[in-house]
């Protein structure tokens, strides 16, 4: 079976891109088996990405797509913001949709993208959620910041959902932060009982901050959508941080704006690499692939 595909990345954090209006997907219920995902994503057997999108029709009166996100792992999860701002482009460059406004369908809720006129997108991220139950996160109360044991030591962190949990630690040096070692024992924290993606902030004035992220189900990537908004949002809660911050990560920098309640927004570019065709005939292999 062959499908087409378009090869995408938000500042380095980069997507594969199946269009699910044109063409017909394999699996019931999933565009593909986790496996195959995990094969394609492979960036020296497969195609090489972060995370799966898939455009798809929507599911219901009101919105515009509906949107899936899988990580490299092969799991589905519930929030990209780097890939909603591709996601947005995308069906822009398709023709799919005329205006400068998207609403989109996915598996935490209903967001918004806008297109800006030179060329960013703005997506709306929706509101942050801080009770320890809706993150989720074990605790007995909700807190502006949380003791957490990993690695022998004892962490001051912070705790937000945002589509996806999120742990934010705030570090004094971003180069010698132990992102590689503390990030994966932070993703698969027990008191993160749906894992988190880990988020390693330096501020640098109240409105820039520097970040590294590791996320769950794919490791360090050179940028992420959620965790710049989660940074953000903490670092306000914590009164570090303006309402309107740039967000250095080791791919670009993006724009996130929060002033305490509400949406939380972010605003960065989209990139079209390339289009390509892949053969799911070849199962061993994970496909053959041409552009």
């Amino acid at each position: 079976m062959e499908l087409r595909f378009t090869k995408m990345h938000g500042l380095g954090n980069d997507f594969m891109v199946l269009d699910a209006l044109s063409q017909p997907l394999p699996a019931e219920g999933l565009p593909l088996a986790a496996d195959t995902i995990r094969r394609l994503a492979d960036r020296h057997f497969g195609i090489g990405f972060d995370q799966l999108l898939v455009v798809q029709p929507p599911p219901r009166e009101g919105v515009d797509f509906g949107y899936g996100v899988f990580n490299a792992d092969g799991g589905e999860v519930y929030q990209c913001g780097n890939g909603a701002r591709c996601f947005a482009r995308f069906v822009r460059e398709q023709g799919y949709i005329d205006s400068d406004e998207i609403r989109v369908a996915t598996a935490a809720g209903e967001m918004t993208l806008t297109l800006t006129e030179d060329g960013q997108v703005t997506v709306a991220m929706g509101e942050p959620l801080w009770s320890p139950s809706e993150i989720p996160f074990n605790a007995e109360a909700e807190a502006d910041t949380y003791t957490l044991e990993a690695v022998g030591e004892t962490l001051e962190i912070s705790a937000v959902g945002l589509g996806n949990p999120h742990c934010v630690v705030l570090v004094d040096n971003l180069e010698r932060a132990p992102v590689n070692t503390l990030g994966p024992v932070l993703e698969k924290h027990p008191d993160f009982p749906e894992q988190a993606n880990a988020g390693f902030m330096q501020v640098l004035e109240p409105d820039h901050i520097r970040l590294r992220v590791h996320e769950r189900g794919v490791g360090e990537t050179l940028a992420c959508g959620s965790g710049a908004c989660a940074a953000m949002v903490c670092g306000r809660r914590r009164g570090v941080l303006s309402d309107r911050v740039r967000v250095s990560l080791p791919g670009g920098d993006l724009l996130v704006t929060y002033n305490g309640s509400g949406q939380v927004r972010m605003t960065g570019p989209a990139t079209r690499v390339y289009d390509g065709f892949i053969q799911l005939d070849n199962e061993k292999s994970g496909g053959r692939t041409r552009s």
